[in-house]
């Protein structure tokens, strides 16, 4: 427990149960969603808490729970951090492993190191929380200062904010820490009325080629089902858990998420979840995930056990963009990497993370590489937005 000359208290938590429920979620958005501070459900208790109490996220996996708690003087929570001990860089979608590789080699000791991040979750949303009936800047500057004296208690090498709002890379930088950027392909709904509103804005060739594409993919008699909540039985999930393990086997070798981990998110938070299922001769044979946020649907984890052309592009893309339309979302997040995307109506969008290096020499060596990445983001952002598909008119 430290305190800063506001009198803000910083209290250090190794998990979500030492932390209130209904506090947590005050400051994740939760519950006071608007368009504001839209509901980003990585960030709700629900999720977090599942995370750690099926076991995907504890000591043993490598991802220690120590969450930011700030209190005002008269003990109310007023700001947060998700945040954890790490052993390795697995599961967090900006890749560290140079910096730590290059830093073992000149006799340093890069883990462990502090994260904070969602769990195995490519997708922008708040770090700094913070009470929104509250000025935003004190408490996002004591939690960014918090983090820097937690990981100099602990004796880490470097803290890192990962996947952070683009004012909170703002605030990071202004404490010290170095700026990174990268790219994802998000789908911009531009108040579609359907899916063919969205293709006519699109050129004439590329067009035809994705009402194609969707026709193939649902060839050899296969049918799509939209599910959510009630929707969402042990059943449902048995057989999305063999197609996530399948791939999730052959990607990663070691799969994140265990089968108790989709039994809690299905309880706890089922309206929050989207199942896109693909069907044939009366099983499923195919599926993603996807979570509900209050503007935009964010896509996760995709699998199957039959291979047909095509028919990840629309259990993955085309629906997603359907059912944004549907809902009148304004975003789809389809998750990291993918130029592929492109050619499905989703532009380049620039990410932003933040890192705190304690080491002078690696933060020298770190700050002029970043310098020279973001210049190349920037550029290939560029590049690619003027290859989209859409019409030049």
């Amino acid at each position: 427990m430290s305190e800063n000359e506001a009198g803000f208290v910083i209290r250090v938590v190794d998990g979500m149960a030492g932390i209130p429920h209904e506090g947590w979620d005050r400051l994740a958005g939760t519950t006071h969603s608007s368009p504001m501070t839209p509901y980003n459900p990585f960030l709700s208790y629900a999720f977090l808490s599942a995370l750690e109490d099926s076991g995907c996220v504890g000591a043993q996996a490598g991802w220690l729970p120590q969450h930011l708690a700030l209190q005002s003087p008269d003990g109310r929570l007023i700001g947060a951090v998700p945040c954890y001990l790490k052993s390795h860089s697995q599961g967090e979608y900006v890749f560290d492993h140079g910096w730590a590789d290059a830093f073992e080699r000149a006799g340093g000791r890069y883990y462990p190191k502090l994260q904070a991040s969602i769990p195995f979750t490519p997708a922008t949303g708040p770090r700094l929380l913070f009470d929104a009936e509250l000025d935003p800047d004190p408490i996002r500057a004591a939690l960014a200062e918090g983090m820097k004296v937690l990981n100099e208690r602990l004796g880490t090498s470097s803290a890192h904010v990962t996947f952070a709002l683009a004012e909170e890379a703002d605030v990071l930088e202004e404490a010290g820490y170095l700026h990174r950027t990268d790219t994802q392909f998000h789908f911009i709904n531009e108040g579609y009325g359907s899916y063919e509103d969205f293709l006519d804005t699109l050129a004439s060739r590329k067009r035809k080629a994705l009402r194609r594409e969707r026709r193939e993919a649902l060839g050899d008699g296969i049918t799509i089902d939209q599910l959510t909540g009630a929707d969402l039985t042990e059943a449902i999930w048995d057989d999305f858990y063999q197609f996530y393990m399948d791939t999730g086997s052959r990607k990663w070798g070691r799969p994140y998420l265990n089968r108790t981990f989709f039994s809690m998110v299905g309880e706890r938070m089922a309206d929050d979840i989207l199942l896109i299922m693909a069907k044939r001769d009366g099983r499923y044979i195919a599926g993603a995930i996807n979570f509900i946020g209050g503007d935009r649907l964010f896509g996760r984890n995709w699998g199957c056990v039959e291979h047909h052309p095509f028919l990840h592009f629309e259990v993955c893309y085309h629906q997603a963009i359907d059912f944004a339309i549907e809902r009148k979302l304004s975003v789809v997040e389809a998750g990291a990497q993918g130029e592929h995307k492109l050619a499905r109506g989703y532009v380049p969008v620039t990410t932003h993370s933040a890192h705190w290096i304690e080491h002078p020499g690696l933060r020298r060596a770190i700050a002029d590489y970043l310098e020279r990445e973001r210049q190349d983001v920037e550029e290939i952002g560029e590049y690619l937005s003027e290859r989209a598909p859409f019409r030049k008119d």
